[in-house]
């Protein structure tokens, strides 16, 4: 019991952490358009970020049962790969690179489990298909949608900005201005709910998936009657799971996120409303349709391309590649460095006799 509460509080740290780390996913174009201040966008997302947090649990599914085999995961397991993407998404922020805490948290749970398996890799689900049929696993879950969404964030977003310059190329630069900054305020709202419907749902699996494990290995047998809740014979992700991590994803994103929101929103090009509105509508339909699939996509990988998007329309050159780099090198080490530290703390770990 005493560790399932220590894997509980690491999991909340993790959600917290997540919503400020990704904070500026939803608000670095509209507080770079000028449209609202820091403090304004920041209650935007906050309140978007909790109520899209409640809207579903296909994605905390696809974490917590469908990328590993849960028969080795143990309470350890999940405290080390919760370690590995908390260590990573700190060190992220304070160089104000806004990498994947998906990612991380993916990385981080394969290494971990690995590691509790002796390191045998075949305890990866690497393409399987769910109880409807449809492709599961790591493959299809994770390492397609890697490569599929930032390439739909980046074409997307050069789509939709190409088409609305056809529309509004007449229209002087003021009314441009006025129209879209009020419609990015619909943007933006729209981009913090997709992210609170994505990225809050992979601790409510990782939460779910340790009451499970808890419960498997018969932990809360002997659990008093008020805390009875806490068995889960099967994976399910109870409601008390949903609320804990949008309240608290929410607390994250309300805390900001500074650092990467200057990265994100002066650093790669310079944005005006028109150019927010295209990046965030686009990035949030990506993500919106990927929580409805229960694929756990990358927020920061579908914003960040859909800003590469836009700026390119406005002019190649004023996508400032050097900076891009940066968080492409981010995003390629994501998942083999998270998965490097939940191993190395799972070993750790189990040299202590916490397995």
């Amino acid at each position: 019991m005493t560790i399932f509460l220590i894997v509980l509080l690491t999991a909340l740290v993790f959600e917290y952490i997540n919503g400020f780390h990704d904070a500026a996913n939803a608000i670095a174009t509209v507080v770079s358009t000028k449209v609202l201040t820091p403090r304004q966008a920041i209650a935007l997302a906050a309140v978007f970020n909790l109520i899209g947090a409640l809207m579903g649990t296909a994605v905390a599914s696809t974490i917590g049962k469908g990328l590993v085999d849960t028969n080795v995961v143990t309470m350890v397991t999940i405290f080390s790969g919760l370690t590995g993407a908390i260590i990573w998404n700190l060190l992220t922020w304070w160089l104000g690179l806004p990498s994947s805490s998906s990612h991380a948290l993916i990385g981080g749970l394969c290494g971990a489990a690995i590691a509790s398996a002796g390191g045998d890799w075949k305890v990866l689900r690497w393409a399987t298909t769910d109880a409807k049929g449809a492709a599961a696993g790591l493959w299809p879950k994770v390492v397609l949608p890697m490569i599929t969404s930032p390439l739909a964030g980046f074409f997307g977003g050069m789509l939709l900005m190409i088409l609305l310059t056809m529309l509004i190329h007449r229209l002087r630069p003021r009314t441009v201005n006025n129209v879209f900054g009020k419609l990015q305020l619909v943007s933006a709202g729209f981009m913090a709910h997709s992210h609170g419907s994505n990225d809050a749902q992979k601790t409510m699996g990782i939460i779910a998936l340790a009451l499970f494990t808890g419960t498997k290995s018969g932990a809360f047998d002997h659990l008093p009657v008020w805390a009875s809740f806490l068995r889960t014979p099967e994976f399910v992700v109870d409601k008390w799971v949903v609320v804990t991590c949008a309240i608290v994803m929410a607390a994250g994103t309300a805390a900001g996120g500074w650092r990467i929101i200057r990265t994100m929103g002066h650093k790669m090009v310079k944005l005006q409303p028109v150019h927010g509105f295209a990046a965030e509508t686009t990035a949030a339909a990506i993500i919106h349709i990927a929580s409805t699939l229960g694929i756990p996509i990358s927020t920061t990988h579908a914003i960040s391309t859909s800003i590469m998007g836009v700026g390119a329309v406005k002019r190649f050159g004023a996508v400032k590649w050097g900076v891009v780099e940066r968080i492409v090198w981010a995003w390629v080490f994501t998942l083999p460095v998270c998965a490097v530290l939940g191993f190395l703390t799972q070993v750790a770990c189990s040299a202590f006799g916490y397995r």
